[in-house]
């Protein structure tokens, strides 16, 4: 049990917040690209990343895993983020601090969501076995995380270029 619910529930929870944070991240990404701040969709992302980030340490452990490291540098970088959002209101290196910071966080949670396709889709699973604790590993695991840490690179530069709001707040 977990704040009163059970692993399956708090797993469900978690799973349903990172999936609502990608799904916000990505459409606030490509409003970056159109520079178009999208307020409320932002505010969303950022929320539900942050949720994200602390409903995984919910989960039982009894070390420090990689999943937890990321955690950490996400709620980090959240952190920066907000405070380049609403307390500096993206005015002079503010802007490209919060696009290169809420980036890389929705790029952790993508990335974190190819390791979960990967363990828990059976097709997938096939294409790249784990041994746990080991996480998915080969050639096509290599690859799909190589061509999502290329889209998030080239849509971040792309981001960093382009997004230039009158005003955010």
């Amino acid at each position: 049990m977990v704040l009163g619910l059970s692993l399956p529930a708090v797993t469900l929870v978690h799973v349903i917040i990172s999936l609502i944070a990608i799904a916000a991240g990505l459409v606030v990404m490509f409003g970056l690209l159109g520079s178009k701040p999208m307020r409320g969709l932002t505010a969303i992302f950022l929320l539900f990343t942050i949720l994200t980030s602390a409903t995984g340490f919910l989960f039982p452990s009894r070390e420090l895993l990689p999943s937890h490291i990321i955690g950490i540098i996400s709620l980090v970088l959240l952190a920066i983020a907000c405070v380049a959002l609403y307390g500096m209101r993206l005015a002079g290196v503010w802007r490209p601090v919060y696009i290169v910071t809420a980036m890389i966080s929705l790029y952790f949670n993508v990335f974190v969501l190819v390791i979960q396709s990967f363990l828990k889709v059976p097709a997938l699973a096939a294409l790249a076995p784990a041994v746990p604790p080991a996480p998915p590993s080969g050639p096509v695991f290599a690859v799909v995380q190589g061509i999502v840490l290329v889209f998030f690179v080239v849509l971040t530069i792309g981001a960093w270029r382009r997004f230039r709001p009158m005003a955010f707040a």
